[in-house]
């Protein structure tokens, strides 16, 4: 057994893991946090997605052993309070979810995406970035307007004078 310790959601989190222990299944089982979803154990779904030192990751292909040390934000950690993250809030404004099963992932991959763009984003990177995101609800028409119009409103001041120039 391998010791772990994390900081997840702004918080030192220590416990004990197998090797074979993945990512998602010690943020479930050994932290508790159970909005981080199994889909399918293979990479294909997204359901899965955190933040690992700031990077999307998909938490069933990460050992919780090779997570030690690092900084890590589920679903659970990007709200403030009561007040949702602006990715949370689009999705609930834009009716960008069904079911909810692959919502974690799909915000948390929208989050990085956002992050990484500096808010400029259109409809094809969205669709192109969510390419490794499985939603068998929606058509993704909802998801990807959620994340558009949340990409707007945390766009960058810098990223506005970009776009400005265009």
């Amino acid at each position: 057994m391998a010791e772990i310790s994390v900081v997840v959601n702004g918080r030192k989190v220590s416990g004990q893991a197998e090797g074979r222990v993945l990512l998602v299944q010690f943020l479930r089982e050994t932290v508790g946090l159970t909005g981080t979803h199994v889909g399918c154990d293979t990479s294909q779904c997204g359901a899965c997605v955190v933040h690992v030192d700031g990077q999307a990751v998909k938490s069933c292909t990460m050992l919780a052993a090779q997570a030690n040390g690092s900084t890590i934000t589920t679903i659970e950690g990007i709200a403030s309070g009561q007040d949702l993250h602006p990715v949370q809030a689009a999705f609930r404004e834009h009716h960008g979810l069904q079911c909810g099963y692959c919502t974690p992932g799909m915000i948390m991959t929208a989050v990085d995406m956002i992050r990484r763009h500096d808010g400029v984003l259109d409809e094809k990177t969205v669709r192109d970035e969510l390419d490794g995101n499985i939603c068998r609800c929606t058509g993704y028409h909802n998801i990807v307007k959620a994340i558009l119009s949340a990409a707007e409103a945390m766009r960058t001041p810098a990223a506005d004078q970009r776009v400005a120039a265009e």
